[in-house]
């Protein structure tokens, strides 16, 4: 019942993912907001809510293990596993701006985050926290990467876009998207730590990888389908976009709520995501692309990370 329960939860969180992103934007193109604002915020967070979704109900749950490994785990899969099996149906291709200003911002917060891990063991101990005023820092360089990305939209932007026609149902999806990530976050923590327990496993290994998994769907489905339609530059940009959200804005969002707490595994989780990041970096800054040898690559990264917790 619990894995039943777990795989609802998943399926709420992606379908009612996809209703809020679609009733956000159709109201805003209604408002007359140019697309380009659009897909760089509302779908940027609709992507990322499902990770949103579990961190916060987590953090609010006390259960800051899953809370970080979600964060860590959707990372480290949007890397290596998204990017890997997207790159089985076409070549990706970055655009420049995405290798030269996103990706290097998705590395600098995942600075941000090891400095801030790093600094709060406590007295020399296994245990570290992230604290309040810690997420309020990440919000705070979300800010920035936003002001930047608004900024540049708005100097490159049509200022005539048409507008749509308002109608009440966009209304009713984004009540409805809201409600079901809610209810399907609340399934997916709830059901994972009854997992864990009858598998006699931690909290944060589910986390890592089931959850992580799950909630990394929507990156996986649509970049999926870009290198399927030849939209290949799509794929790297929607992950990249991802995982700068999923440190800065729910990790921060989170740890506000209610600080994180963590163990050696989970600091040694997030040197493993600096270290991958910077690998995948430098793994495209070259021509910019991922054919099916580096995606190959990334995949048996991917498999062998997930060994080594299972083994840990």
């Amino acid at each position: 019942m619990s894995v039943l329960l777990l795989i609802i939860g998943f399926v709420l969180l992606v379908k009612c993912a996809d209703f809020f992103v679609d009733g956000c934007s159709s109201v805003a193109k209604a408002l007359g907001i140019p697309s380009l604002i659009i897909g760089l915020t509302i779908v940027a967070f609709g992507t990322s809510a499902p990770e949103a979704a579990v961190s916060v109900t987590a953090s609010l749950k006390g259960m800051n293990t899953i809370s970080l490994g979600n964060v860590v785990g959707s990372n480290l899969c949007n890397l290596l596993l998204v990017l890997g099996f997207s790159g089985l149906f076409g070549t990706l291709v970055a655009k420049r701006k995405v290798i030269t200003r996103d990706f290097v911002y998705a590395i600098f917060s995942s600075i941000v985050l090891f400095i801030l891990a790093v600094g709060f063991f406590k007295d020399g101990g296994e245990e570290g926290i992230i604290t309040r005023t810690n997420g309020l820092i990440l919000l705070c360089f979300l800010a920035v990467y936003l002001y930047a990305l608004l900024t540049d939209a708005l100097r490159t932007s049509r200022k005539n876009e048409e507008k749509e026609k308002f109608e009440i149902k966009n209304i009713a999806y984004i009540i409805l998207g809201v409600a079901g990530i809610i209810l399907g976050g609340q399934l997916v923590v709830d059901n994972a730590v009854t997992i864990a327990r009858e598998l006699n496993v931690s909290e944060n290994v589910i986390a890592l990888t089931i959850v992580a998994i799950g909630t990394s769907l929507p990156e996986l489905v649509t970049s999926t389908v870009a290198a399927k339609k030849g939209e290949v530059d799509l794929a790297i940009g929607n992950v990249i976009g991802s995982n700068i959200f999923n440190v800065l804005f729910i990790l921060g969002l989170a740890s506000s709520i209610s600080p994180i707490t963590y163990g050696i595994d989970s600091f040694y989780d997030i040197v493993i995501m600096l270290g991958v990041s910077i690998f995948v970096y430098i793994l495209i800054l070259n021509k910019g692309k991922i054919g099916k040898g580096k995606a190959l690559i990334l995949l048996a990264i991917y498999a062998s990370y997930m060994a080594y917790i299972l083994i840990r």
